[in-house]
C-alpha cells in the first residue's frame, strides 16, 4: 500500500511516499530557514506564502523520486494540526484536491502522532516496541509526555506550561546573536563549554504534575547575560572564541535536558513502562540523545529515537501515521478543516492513571 504524505504545519513544506507504513520510497522537504532567519523566528504570513510556492513542486518531486505517479497512490495523509492556520491549510487543501481527483481516501493526521510514529518506522519488525511505553515529543512548538498503553493509544501526562523546549533554544540563541534556528548551533557550541561554569536552574513543578516549564530558565539566562556582561556575538565573530557564550550554551543545554530526562524517568518508573520513545526536532540534540541512552541503561528499558532526518518535521512520519488510520478505516471527508489546537491524548483520565 502506497500512501502520499503531506506536511505543512509550520515552516517545512514536505511530501513523501511510504509503503505499508514503514518503507520510505521518498521523503522531500523544502526548508524556509533562509526566509525566516532575518526575523529570528517563523513569520506565519511568510510561511504560508512559501508553502503555496513549494507544495506543487515538492509533491511532484516526491512522486518522481519514488518512481510512481498519482495512479499508484492508495491514499493521501495530510497534517490536520496542530500548527499555523495558514500553513496547515495549504497542505490540507492540496491533499484534499488529490484525494478528490483520484478518488482515494483522505487521512487526517495529528502532527504530534506523526512524530511518535517516526520512532516506530526504523524499528525492526522482529523487535517490536514493548508496551506500555512512555513517549516524549519535544520540538520547537511542542513539549508533551504521553503514556501509551498500547500502540497508537495516547494519554497526555504532562506538557509545557509556557515555552516549548525548542522555542526556548531559539529565544536564547537570538539573545546571544547566534541566529535562527537556535537548536543546532547551541548544541554544537555546548559541546565546547563547561556546563558548571554558569549554573542555571532546572524547573521543578511543585504541584505533583508532570508538566514542564522553560520560561524561568530563559529568564535565568537573560539575568546571567546582564550580570556577567555577556555581549551578543558580533557579525563575523567566531563563537568558538567566546568562552562566555560556550559556557552559557552548555549550562542552558544541561538544564533543558536534565528537566526532560528527570520527568520522563520519574514517569517511566511510576508507570512501569517497558520502553521510552523520544521524538520531535529537539530529539536531534546530541546531548539529549546521550542522556536518554544513559537513562534507558539505568532503568533497563529500550530508548527509541528516530534518525536525525526523521526527528525534524517531515512527511514520511505523516504517511506512517496515516497508514494506521487506513487500516482502521478512519477516513475523512472533503469537509475536513485544519485544527490549530488539535490535542493528542487529552481524553478523560482513567482511574489506573491518576496515581502517575
Amino acid at each position: 500500500m502506497l500512501i502520499l504524505g503531506i506536511e505543512s504545519s509550520c515552516d517545512e513544506t514536505a511530501a513523501a511516499v511510504v509503503e505499508d507504513g514503514r518503507r520510505i520510497l521518498s521523503n522531500l522537504i523544502a526548508s524556509q530557514v533562509s526566509v525566516h532567519r532575518p526575523y529570528g523566528g517563523v513569520v506565519p504570513e511568510l510561511a504560508s506564502r512559501q508553502h503555496l510556492a513549494h507544495i506543487g513542486p515538492v509533491v511532484r518531486r516526491a512522486l518522481d523520486e519514488a518512481g510512481v505517479d498519482l495512479s499508484r497512490i492508495d491514499a493521501v495523509a495530510v497534517t490536520q494540526g496542530p500548527g499555523l492556520i495558514g500553513s496547515l491549510l495549504v497542505g490540507l487543501c492540496f491533499g484534499k484536491s488529490i484525494a478528490f481527483a483520484r478518488g482515494v481516501p483522505l487521512l487526517a493526521v495529528d502532527h504530534l502522532e506523526g512524530h511518535i510514529r517516526a520512532a516506530y518506522m526504523e524499528r525492526p519488525e522482529s523487535e517490536p516496541i514493548p508496551h506500555p511505553a512512555i513517549s516524549l515529543v519535544v520540538s520547537g512548538g511542542h513539549t508533551g509526555l504521553y503514556l501509551m498503553s498500547e500502540e497508537a493509544r495516547y494519554h497526555l501526562l504532562g506538557k509545557t506550561r509556557d515555552d516549548a523546549a525548542g522555542e526556548a533554544y531559539d529565544k536564547v540563541a537570538k539573545r546571544l546573536g547566534l541566529g535562527y534556528p537556535g537548536g543546532p548551533v547551541l548544541d554544537r557550541l555546548a559541546g565546547h563549554g563547561d556546563p558548571k561554569a554558569i549554573p542555571l536552574p532546572v524547573a521543578k513543578i511543585s504541584d505533583g504534575s508532570h508538566d514542564f516549564s522553560f520560561s524561568g530558565l530563559k529568564t535565568a539566562v537573560l539575568r546571567a547575560v546582564r550580570e556577567r556582561n555577556i555581549e551578543p556575538l558580533a557579525e563575523g565573530e567566531d563563537p568558538m572564541a567566546r568562552r562566555d557564550i560556550l559556557d552559557l550554551a552548555a549550562g542552558f543545554q544541561k538544564a533543558v535536558v536534565e528537566a526532560l530526562v528527570a520527568t520522563t524517568g520519574r514517569v517511566t518508573r511510576r508507570s512501569k513502562a517497558r520502553a521510552i520513545l523520544v521524538s520531535g526536532g529537539v530529539a536531534a540534540n546530541s546531548w539529549l540523545r546521550s542522556e536518554f541512552g544513559r537513562l534507558g541503561a539505568q532503568l533497563g528499558v529500550p530508548v527509541v529515537l528516530p534518525s536525525i532526518s526523521l526527528s525534524t518535521d517531515n512527511a514520511a512520519m505523516i504517511a506512517a501515521a496515516g497508514y494506521l488510520k487506513y487500516l482502521r478505516k478512519e477516513f475523512s471527508g472533503l469537509d475536513l478543516n485544519a485544527e490549530v489546537e488539535l490535542r493528542l491524548g487529552e481524553g478523560p483520565v482513567r482511574r489506573s492513571q491518576r496515581h502517575l
